[in-house]
């Protein structure tokens, strides 16, 4: 079974699932961790979660697009932006989360955690 295009509840769920990172499918196609949602007491979708480490990837390629240049380029101001941005949605309680971020902004490590440090102090943490 394909989904329907044209069901109100696949249309108003599908943004969500797409800002996640994550796939629709059919119900019946539904494994394991996959999150069936019911619409009227009927299964409509299934919502397959992507994997912690395709999330970032997933977080970081929006912001580019967002951005509409490589995060690399931004300026400093706009890529401690990125890093709260990135804070705020968990990215540094993934493996490798630092590392990840501070390449996708073409900056060391040691930069990242300077941006974390001075958003910190900045809260009185």
């Amino acid at each position: 079974m394909t989904l329907p295009d044209d069901h109100p509840f696949i249309a108003a769920v599908k943004p969500l699932v797409d800002a996640m990172g994550g796939d629709m499918v059919a119900p019946e196609a539904a494994q394991g961790d996959d999150v069936v949602l019911a619409w009227e007491g009927r299964d409509v979708v299934a919502v397959r979660l992507p994997h912690l480490s395709d999330s970032l990837d997933h977080i970081l390629a929006e912001l580019e697009r967002r951005h509409g240049v490589p995060l690399s380029e931004l300026e400093r101001k706009e890529k401690q932006s990125v890093v709260r941005i990135l804070e705020a949605r968990g990215a540094f309680s993934v493996r490798h989360g630092v590392e990840t971020v501070a390449s996708a902004l073409g900056v060391s490590r040691f930069t990242v955690y300077n941006y974390l440090n001075r958003e910190a102090a900045a809260k009185g943490e």
